[in-house]
C-alpha cells in the first residue's frame, strides 16, 4: 500500500483517486470546493461515469478513499501527488494553468517531507519545469522533491476500464528514480510503461489526441464527398478498418467530436505551434471540419424544409457530446441549437443522462421527458448521441407522432433502407442520400 494525494476531484482526479484505491492503496482527495468535497463524502458524484459511484462507496468504506478540502491533512503521508486540475481553454486557445499554478504554490507552501508530483492534468509542453520553478520558488524552505508527467488517456463513459486497462502508460521526468518509482505504482495495471523526458511525454498526450481527432475530421470529409457521389461511408469506414495500418476506431462519420479533451487539446496545440511561429494547417483544418458538421444539421433540415424554419418545430435526441456521460462540454448540441434558434425553429431535446447540465447550458430548448415527446409534433427528428435508447425506439409510433416523418441521424445509427420501409425521409452523414445522388 502506497500513499496517494489527488489534487482535484474532478473527472480525471476522481477517477484516478478511485482507481488507485481500489488497486490497494491509500488515497486522499482534495478540492478546494467545499460543496463538491460534502457530496462526495455523502457518496454523491459530481459527474456521471457508469460504476464509478459503487468503486468509490466500496473504497471509502474500506477506508481506503477519503475526501478534504485541507492541503495539511492531504500531504501529510503521502509519497506521490497527483495534480488532476482543470486547463479549460483561453481565450486565444491556449490552455489556462492558474488552477496548475495554485496547485502548485499551495503544495509548495504545505509540503514538510520529499515528494514526487505528478502532473496528470493535460498541460502544455513545458509545463513540468514550470511547476517545478513555482513550486522550488515557493517553499519556505527547500525540501526535496521531483515532478513527473503521467498524462491521462481516459474516455468519458469508459474511464475505469480505460484506468485499470490502459493501452499504455507514459512517464516523463528529468529524475530517473523519480520515474521508476511512479512505475513502480502503475505496474499491477500490466500496461507497457514509456519512460521519456518531461516535454516529450506532455507531448504525446497531445499529438495522440489531436491524431485522433484528425481521424474524426477525415472520415467526416470522406462523408461528405460519399453524399455528393451517392457512396455508403459506413461501408467506406469498414473498408479502410480492416487494414491495420489505420484500423477502424474512430472512423464513425457524423456531427462530429466535443467534449473536454479533443477540442481543448487540438486548440491548445496549435496555439503553442503558432506562438513557435509554426502554422499548424492540419489542425486548423481538423477544427473547421468539425464545427462544419454542426452547420450541416441545419443546412439538410433546409434542403428538406426549405430555407425558412420559422415556426418549425425541431427534436433534438441527445444532447450530452457522446453516450455513457453527462458531459455537456463543447456538445454539438449547443450549436446546432443555437443555429436552429437563429434560424427562428422551436427546439425541443432529450437526453437520458444530462438533461440537468443540459438546463445550465442550453437557453431556449423546450426539453422534453422522452424521446417521444420530443417526436410529437417535430418536423424533422434529429440524432445528436448515439445512446443505445435510441436504437430501440418504437419507430411506428415516432412515426405517427411526428408532423413530418423526418429523421437527420448525426450518428448514423439507423440503416436507411429500413427507415425508408417504414415511412421516414431519412438523410444521414455520409450515406449516399439512401444510394441516391443528388442528380437523380
Amino acid at each position: 500500500m502506497r500513499n496517494i494525494a489527488v489534487v482535484g476531484v474532478g473527472y480525471v482526479g476522481l477517477v484516478t483517486g478511485t482507481c488507485f484505491a481500489d488497486l490497494g492503496n491509500k488515497v486522499v482527495a482534495l478540492d478546494i470546493s467545499e460543496e463538491k468535497i460534502e457530496k462526495l463524502q455523502q457518496g454523491i458524484m459530481p459527474i456521471y461515469e457508469p460504476g464509478l459511484a459503487e468503486v468509490v462507496k466500496r473504497n471509502v468504506e474500506a477506508g481506503r478513499l477519503t475526501f478534504t478540502t485541507n492541503y495539511t491533512e492531504t500531504l501529510k503521508d503521502a509519497e506521490f501527488v497527483f495534480i488532476c486540475v482543470g486547463t479549460p481553454s483561453g481565450v486565444d486557445g491556449e490552455a489556462d494553468l492558474q488552477y496548475v499554478r495554485q496547485a502548485a504554490e499551495t503544495i509548495a507552501q504545505e509540503m514538510d517531507h520529499e515528494l514526487i508530483i505528478i502532473n496528470k492534468s493535460t498541460v502544455p509542453v513545458g509545463t513540468g519545469d514550470w511547476v517545478a520553478e513555482i513550486i522550488h520558488d515557493a517553499q519556505p524552505k527547500p525540501i526535496p522533491f521531483s515532478v513527473v508527467s503521467c498524462p491521462e488517456f481516459l474516455r468519458e463513459g469508459s474511464a475505469l476500464q480505460d484506468f485499470m486497462n490502459p493501452d499504455r502508460t507514459v512517464l516523463g521526468s528529468l529524475n530517473v528514480e523519480a520515474a521508476d518509482k511512479v512505475a513502480q505504482l502503475h505496474l499491477p495495471l500490466r500496461a507497457p510503461i514509456i519512460v521519456t523526458d518531461l516535454r516529450t511525454a506532455e507531448m504525446i498526450k497531445y499529438a495522440s489526441n489531436a491524431f485522433l481527432a484528425t481521424k474524426i475530421s477525415f472520415i467526416n470529409e470522406i462523408a461528405n464527398i460519399c453524399e455528393a457521389l451517392g457512396a455508403d461511408v459506413k461501408e467506406v469506414a469498414i473498408g479502410m478498418g480492416v487494414d491495420k495500418r489505420i484500423g477502424p476506431r474512430f472512423l464513425d462519420a457524423g456531427v462530429g467530436f466535443g467534449g473536454s479533451c479533443f477540442p481543448k487539446d487540438v486548440l491548445a496545440l496549435k496555439h503553442m505551434a503558432t506562438v513557435q511561429g509554426k502554422h499548424p494547417q492540419l489542425l486548423e483544418a481538423v477544427m473547421d471540419i468539425n464545427y462544419y458538421q454542426r452547420k450541416q444539421v441545419v443546412l439538410k433540415i433546409r434542403e428538406l424544409l426549405g430555407e425558412d424554419l420559422s415556426g418549425k418545430t425541431i427534436g433534438l435526441l441527445g444532447l450530452a457530446f457522446k453516450p455513457n456521460t453527462d458531459d455537456m462540454r463543447d456538445a454539438p448540441s449547443i450549436v446546432v441549437t443555437e443555429l436552429l434558434i437563429e434560424a427562428g425553429a422551436k427546439v425541443k431535446g432529450y437526453d437520458p443522462v444530462s438533461m440537468d447540465v443540459a438546463r445550465r447550458v442550453i437557453r431556449g430548448i423546450t426539453f422534453c421527458k422522452d424521446p417521444y415527446e420530443v417526436a410529437q409534433d417535430a418536423d424533422v427528428l434529429v440524432i445528436m448521441t448515439e445512446w443505445n435508447e435510441f436504437k430501440q425506439l418504437d419507430m411506428i409510433r415516432v412515426n405517427k407522432l411526428m408532423n413530418q416523418p423526418i429523421i437527420i441521424d448525426g450518428r448514423n445509427i439507423y440503416d436507411p433502407e429500413i427507415m425508408t420501409e417504414q415511412g421516414f425521409m431519412y438523410r444521414g452523414f455520409g450515406r449516399g442520400y439512401n444510394g441516391r445522388t443528388l442528380d437523380d
